[in-house]
């Protein structure tokens, strides 16, 4: 004879799996001279200048995600010169 298994409904399945499924936390990073000029390495395979570093650090603030990071660095080298220079 088969042995019976209790069966679960199908709200009562997705709630147990909801919470088995792990947490994914982002880590933030301090965006820093260092970190930007890695990143630019990374993906560039180039330095960026200072006004482009300062203009990264002016967006995204103390912390921000690596994504975030890597998203500014690309998008920093498609911006118009006029708007990463901060004028005296």
């Amino acid at each position: 004879m088969k042995e019976k298994t209790p069966r679960k409904s199908a709200a009562k399945l997705a709630v147990s799996e909801a919470i088995k499924a792990p947490r994914k936390s982002v880590a933030k990073l301090p965006v820093s001279e260092g970190n930007i000029t890695k990143a630019a390495v990374r993906l560039l395979s180039q330095k960026l200048v200072s006004s482009e570093i300062h203009y990264v650090q002016r967006v995204l603030g103390a912390t921000a995600t690596q994504e975030a990071i890597d998203a500014n660095v690309l998008a920093v080298r498609k911006l118009p010169w006029t708007s990463i220079v901060v004028a005296d």
